[in-house]
């Protein structure tokens, strides 16, 4: 069974930074895409950023320039740094992972979820 859990969320100031942490566990052989989504109160739940089996890494027009999406195959983590936060900020995130389970079966997985509030 695979997990995967977040952690570094909590309460900042405007202007301030948080990092985020994803890590796998379980019973996988390769995590191929990795992502971050948020969901601010009462809303849909969006992507914000997206790093690619390649490398590539992909953002919401809203975060560009402030996170950076990073991983570290080492530990099976991955993370989002979030800089020059603003209220705007403020939702639940929620890290998401396509891994390989067997074979050559891929499954996408979602972690429970970490809440960043942005505030003064």
């Amino acid at each position: 069974q695979v997990q995967l859990v977040e952690s570094g969320g909590g309460l900042v100031q405007p202007g301030g930074s948080l990092r985020l942490s994803c890590t796998a566990s379980g019973r996988f052989f390769a995590i191929y895409t990795m992502g971050w989504y948020r969901q601010p109160p009462g809303k849909q739940r969006d992507l914000v950023a997206f790093l690619s089996s390649g490398g590539n890494a992909n953002y919401v027009d809203s975060v560009k320039g402030r996170f950076t999406i990073s991983k570290d195959n080492t530990k099976n983590t991955w993370y989002l740094q979030m800089n020059s936060l603003n209220p705007d900020d403020t939702a639940v995130y929620y890290c998401n992972g396509d891994l390989g389970v067997g074979g050559s079966s891929r499954a996408n997985f979602w972690g429970r979820g970490t809440q960043v509030a942005v505030s003064s």
